[in-house]
């Protein structure tokens, strides 16, 4: 396991300015999360997972996303994704401006990003800051069995802490995803060791409710109570248990055919005054698209017709709720 990595200097930031931070949009971020959770009555701002759509190229993907009806994509930032974390700097700025054109602001990315001593981290945050990008999605982490997990939360602790002086300075939001699983944040109460030091400003949970409950079973409403204070943004999935391949294993669905309990999900949000940026993820059969995959087995009509009918029952239940 490596060191965590130095304090972040802010010589280290005086550098960074002098790349072109300067240039930066002049925004407010004092308290990053007063404009999202604001009203909970208004309606949810939905971006679609491009994860999804990374069987067409920037400007089709925009215009499908756009079609359908979504307020914007979660562009994925990361290794095999929509742009390449080494080709971030000429690559980004092709997307977003794809984006652009079909009405779609940039504002969620998911991202390898952890370690801010990697250049294609710091890359990669520059560009997106520098073209309006607001939230994103860090790497996730695993528990090494060279050391203990307390040993592990305090090294991951400090370099949250490290992550999030860098997401300051360049006005963005982290979030890192709570994933079932031998995961960093699988059971939601380990992330807030690692997370409360940073007071959810600049880096706390993009909290996931589909892993939650595979994770929580019918306690998932007593860790979201929880760990919200450091939501900064969601994602939305369902799925039920079932036997594939001889072993018991959550099968992913469309929503509202599996064991997530969106209206009471919703209704618990509203409570919290929690209206954040939104992902959706559809990570059911479709065609090879639920995983990234760049030829579909399934028409792509088909495809927008699941995706429609998500973001619809998205729409719905949070207004019912």
């Amino acid at each position: 396991m490596s060191k965590p990595p130095n304090k972040y200097s802010r010589r280290d930031f005086a550098k960074l300015s002098a790349m072109g931070f300067a240039a930066l949009p002049l925004l407010s971020f004092q308290n990053p999360l007063t404009s999202i959770t604001a009203s909970t009555e208004e309606q949810l701002q939905i971006h679609l997972f491009s994860k999804h759509l990374q069987f067409l190229n920037y400007n089709n993907m925009s215009d499908a996303a756009a079609n359908l009806g979504f307020n914007g994509l979660d562009l994925t930032v990361r290794r095999k994704g929509h742009v390449l974390p080494e080709n971030v700097e000429q690559d980004l700025p092709i997307a977003v401006e794809a984006m652009k054109s079909h009405g779609l602001q940039p504002k969620l990315m998911s991202t390898n990003v952890w370690d801010v001593n990697d250049i294609n981290n710091v890359n990669v945050l520059k560009t997106a800051s520098q073209l309006g990008f607001t939230h994103y999605r860090t790497d996730w982490l695993k528990y090494p069995e060279t050391q203990t997990i307390q040993e592990s939360q305090a090294q991951y602790a400090k370099q949250a802490e490290q992550l999030e002086l860098l997401n300051k300075d360049l006005r963005l939001i982290g979030g890192y995803q709570n994933h079932s699983g031998k995961h960093v944040g699988a059971p939601v109460w380990d992330l807030l060791p690692i997370l409360e030091a940073t007071k959810g400003q600049f880096l706390g949970c993009q909290y996931d409710i589909r892993h939650a409950v595979v994770e929580g079973g019918g306690s998932w409403e007593l860790g979201l109570q929880r760990i919200k204070p450091l939501i900064n943004s969601i994602v939305i999935k369902d799925f039920k248990w079932g036997i594939k391949d001889g072993k018991w294993q959550p099968i992913n669905v469309p929503l509202g055919e599996g064991m997530v309990d969106f209206k009471r999900y919703f209704s618990l949000l509203k409570t919290y005054k929690i209206n954040v940026p939104v992902s959706l993820h559809l990570e059911y059969d479709l065609g090879g698209a639920e995983k990234g995959r760049s030829k579909l087995t399934m028409d792509k009509k088909e495809v927008f017709n699941y995706m429609k009918k998500d973001l619809q029952f998205i729409k719905d239940t949070w207004k019912s709720a």
